[in-house]
């Protein structure tokens, strides 16, 4: 693939990813807790000693036993809902529609201090079948929302969400991501990231859904675009306009002088 050429998530990527989320092969659990599991991809020894370490790939797995399946695909789309639970979002807004199952989108999240906070402009696209249900995003350039001066902007290489139901009220759920948060991160702090923030995200995720149908019967119940792209409002948009973002292609933001007093924590 051209660097100029975006091409928007086909049958063969949400197989390979949905491959990626059930399989166990070169995969460390990191966590396992009341019904949570957390592992980091070790990547295999031939191939893998020239990548970063801050590159890795994590995936979690939750077993919600009260919350359907499709609940839980309508919490990760409704950005509306986003803001009443999401405690670490600065702002989060839909750019534009690139196809019924796919879109561009801005996110900026709050990082502990130190840290800077970061933001992401990316690619997401989705899919629905019979039993099971999977979202994907990767970063993109888009020519109206450069990076900002007061954020750092993070990559996101692949991460996505499959969900898939296990009774009629209950579902697994999987989050993996690869992803470059950018600026010089000591590896002690995105360790951390992987094994401490990777289960409170899932934990308010779960909540979230929890909350979700009663909050949804008094905001437009009928409006899910996600399911009914004819209630889209957003533009619509020529992938080509679109670049992949490249992480070499960002500026790298000095944080570890800050951190050094906390390192081993």
């Amino acid at each position: 693939m051209s660097h100029h050429s975006i091409k928007l998530p086909d049958e063969a990527a949400f197989s390979d990813f949905k491959m990626q989320c059930l399989s166990m092969e070169n995969w460390s659990n990191k966590y396992d807790n009341n019904g949570m599991q957390v592992w980091v991809e070790v990547p295999p020894a031939n191939k893998g000693h020239n990548i970063p370490p801050k590159v890795h790939k994590i995936k979690c797995k939750m077993m919600i036993k009260d919350v359907s399946a499709a609940t839980m695909y309508d919490v990760l789309h409704d950005s509306q809902y986003r803001k009443k639970w999401d405690p670490t979002m600065l702002e989060s807004f839909d750019i534009a529609r690139l196809s019924a199952n796919a879109d561009v989108g801005y996110y900026s999240w709050l990082c502990p201090k130190p840290i800077k906070n970061r933001d992401v402009v990316t690619l997401r696209s989705w899919q629905v079948t019979d039993d099971e249900y999977i979202i994907v995003n990767f970063s993109v350039k888009h020519p109206k929302h450069p990076p900002r001066s007061d954020l750092v902007r993070a990559i996101s290489i692949l991460t996505g969400y499959y969900i898939k139901p296990t009774g009629p009220n209950s579902c697994t759920f999987i989050y993996l991501s690869q992803a470059d948060p950018k600026g010089s991160l000591p590896k002690w702090v995105v360790n951390k990231a992987s094994q401490v923030l990777a289960p409170r995200v899932l934990k308010s995720v779960h909540k979230a859904g929890q909350n979700y149908p009663e909050w949804k019967q008094q905001n437009s119940p009928d409006q899910k675009p996600w399911l009914f792209p004819e209630q889209s409002t957003l533009p619509m948009m020529d992938p080509a306009e679109l670049l992949i973002q490249r992480a070499g292609s960002l500026e790298n933001v000095d944080e570890s002088s800050k951190m050094d007093a906390e390192d081993g924590s």
